[in-house]
C-alpha cells in the first residue's frame, strides 16, 4: 500500500481516518453550526418564556375564591338594603347617600385618617431604630432583641385584654407603681381613649416593623461602613449616608404595611373600647361591623367595606409609584 493510499493520509472527515469533522457542512444540512444555532435559539425561547403560566393557577384560583368572589359580593351588596335575615331589596345608590350624610360615619372617616397618620408617625422611627440597634451581633442586643420580639407572640385579643386591665384606674399600673399620674380613666376619657388606643397598637406591631430593618440592615455590605469610616464619617453620618439609602426599598414595605393595616385595626379597638367613650374611637373599621352587626344594615355596611378597600389599594399604588418601588432593582450593584 502506497502513502498515498493509507488510511492515516485520507482526506479528514470522510470516515476513513480519525481526524476532526468537516466544517465546511452547511448549517442547513444538520452541520455543527445548524446544531449550534438550534440550541440557541431553544434556550433563549426557554429564557423567554420560563416556567409556564399553568403553575400560577392554583394560587390564582385560591385568591379568586376567597378574595375576589367576597368582594365582588360585597360590592354588589352595597346596592342592596338587606338585614341580613330577609330578602334582600335592590336600593340603588340609597346606601351610598345614606353613608355619606351619616356623621357618626364621616366622625369615622376622620379618625380613621387621623389614626393612620399617628400611628406611622409613632411607628415608623421607632421601628427605625430598634431594627438598627437589633442588627449588632453583641450579645446584649440579641438578648434585646428577643424581648422586643415577645409582641409578635401574643394575639389580639390576649394584648387587648391584658391593657385593658393595666390601663383601669382601679388597679393594675396605678395600684402596681402607685404614681398619681397613672391613676386617670385612660380608655373612659374622650381626650385620652383615642391616644391610648394608638398607644397600644404601637406596641403590638412595632416589633414586626422592627424585624423588617433588622433584617434590612443587615443585608447592607460591611465594606461600605469601613469605606464611610476611612472617609472620617461616623456613627450619625454612617446611618443617614449608608443605612437609609440602602433600606430605601425596605422602608417603602414597611410604610405600605403600616398605612394600608391601619386600615384593617378593628380586633385591638373593639376589646379595648368598642368604640367608645361615645364615639371617640369608632375608626372606619369598627363602624363597618356595628352597622352591619348592631344596627343590622348590611347595605351602608357594604359600602363602608368597599371604601376601604379602595383607598387601601390606592394608598398602596401610590406609595409604590411614587417611591419608585415598582421599578426595584438591586442597591447593592457594584458593592
Amino acid at each position: 500500500m502506497t502513502p498515498a493510499q493509507s488510511p492515516a493520509s485520507a482526506p479528514a472527515g470522510t470516515g476513513a481516518g480519525t481526524g476532526p469533522p468537516r466544517q465546511d457542512i452547511p448549517a442547513d444540512q444538520g452541520g455543527p453550526a445548524a446544531r449550534t444555532a438550534g440550541s440557541g435559539r431553544s434556550s433563549y425561547k426557554r429564557l423567554r418564556t420560563g416556567p409556564s403560566n399553568w403553575l400560577l393557577a392554583p394560587a390564582l384560583s385560591f385568591f379568586g375564591v376567597f378574595a375576589l368572589l367576597p368582594l365582588l359580593g360585597v360590592v354588589v351588596l352595597s346596592f342592596f338594603a338587606w338585614d341580613g335575615l330577609g330578602t334582600p331589596q335592590f336600593a340603588g345608590l340609597s346606601a351610598w347617600i345614606q353613608v355619606f350624610q351619616e356623621p357618626v360615619t364621616m366622625n369615622a372617616m376622620k379618625l380613621t385618617l387621623l389614626l393612620t397618620v399617628l400611628s406611622y408617625v409613632v411607628q415608623f422611627p421607632l421601628s427605625l431604630l430598634l431594627g438598627a440597634f437589633m442588627a449588632g451581633h453583641q450579645r446584649y442586643r440579641e438578648v434585646f432583641s428577643v424581648l422586643y420580639f415577645l409582641p409578635l407572640l401574643f394575639s389580639a385579643a390576649a394584648v387587648g385584654i391584658t391593657f385593658k386591665a393595666l390601663l383601669d384606674p382601679n388597679f393594675g399600673m396605678s395600684r402596681a407603681f402607685g404614681l398619681d399620674f397613672l391613676r386617670q380613666d385612660w380608655l373612659g376619657s374622650p381626650n385620652l381613649a383615642f391616644y391610648t388606643v394608638i398607644m397600644v397598637i404601637s406596641w403590638s406591631f412595632v416589633p414586626f416593623h422592627s424585624l423588617l430593618y433588622q433584617a434590612g440592615v443587615r443585608q447592607i455590605p460591611v465594606s461600605m461602613y469601613e469605606a464611610a469610616t476611612l472617609d472620617g464619617a461616623g456613627r450619625v453620618r454612617q446611618f443617614f449616608n449608608v443605612t437609609l439609602p440602602q433600606l430605601k426599598y425596605t422602608i417603602v414595605t414597611s410604610s405600605t404595611l403600616m398605612l394600608v393595616g391601619s386600615l384593617t385595626y378593628f380586633d385591638l379597638v373593639f376589646i379595648l373600647t368598642g368604640g367608645g367613650p361615645g364615639n371617640a374611637t369608632r375608626i372606619l373599621p369598627l363602624d363597618m361591623y356595628l352597622t352591619g352587626f348592631r344596627s343590622y344594615e348590611m347595605g351602608p355596611a357594604s359600602v363602608i367595606a368597599v371604601i376601604l378597600v379602595v383607598v387601601g389599594l390606592t394608598l398602596a399604588l401610590l406609595l409604590n409609584r411614587i417611591s419608585g418601588a415598582d421599578r426595584m432593582e438591586s442597591q447593592m450593584e457594584g458593592a
